[in-house]
């Protein structure tokens, strides 16, 4: 794989609904980065086997994973709890990471050239899949937090489901993350812990871009 040299790159992982979606977006935008939500990508292969029960398998996959574009991931049907539950389930399977890894390694390393680097966010950003990032981030808020702000997504979707059932579909998916058997969801040493518990999304952008300015000045990129 062609590894682009003296570009920007950072890698953020955090539990879901933690706000770094929003975070790794407004840093893309900030720094002209190229944003890639790694969750998205299990997400869309959690749908491809709602949609495929009889014919989903690796082969599938890697045909689908090889013709991806990022704007299919931005489509709003992936946003759904049954589509989460399912992406949880299968980004335990090694097989299916491996396949997935590739695709993300380009865009970490090798963006289109009219963005200064990357920014992608995840499960095992941090810990495997950027590994030298110039950058890391483990984002979190507690989960009455973001099981809060998960319903009122699902509401402005209008998704009717109780805050009761999403907080229950947090805790679960938290479990799954983290007790998975390959690329668990943790934090690295070397990763700066941001809680987004009290943090409005200004407040913790600022917070974020202090420390990246404060990175680039030091590298003499600024």
């Amino acid at each position: 794989m062609k590894i682009r040299k003296n570009i920007i790159t950072i890698a953020i992982d955090s539990p879901a609904a933690a706000g770094a979606g929003t975070q790794a977006q407004l840093i893309a935008k900030k720094y002209n980065l190229q944003y890639l939500d790694t969750g998205k990508i299990y997400r869309y292969i959690g749908y491809l086997k709602i949609k495929n029960k009889k014919n989903f398998n690796y082969y599938l996959i890697k045909k689908k994973i090889s013709k991806l574009k990022l704007k299919e991931l931005k489509k709003k049907y992936l946003v759904s709890d049954e589509v989460a539950v399912s992406a949880s389930k299968i980004a335990k399977d090694k097989n299916i990471r491996e396949l997935v890894k590739n695709f993300q390694y380009q865009c970490a390393y090798n963006p289109p050239k009219i963005f200064s680097g990357s920014v992608l966010d995840g499960r095992d950003i941090t810990s495997v899949i950027m590994k030298k990032a110039m950058l890391k981030f483990y984002i979190t808020a507690n989960v009455e937090t973001r099981a809060k702000r998960r319903y009122l997504e699902f509401k402005s979707l209008n998704k009717k489901i109780s805050y009761k059932e999403v907080l229950k579909s947090i805790r679960n998916r938290d479990y799954l993350d983290k007790n998975r058997k390959y690329s668990p969801l943790k934090k690295t040493k070397d990763s700066i812990l941001i809680n987004t518990s009290k943090l409005s999304k200004k407040a913790c952008f600022e917070k974020i871009k202090a420390i990246i300015d404060n990175k680039l000045k030091t590298n003499g990129n600024l």
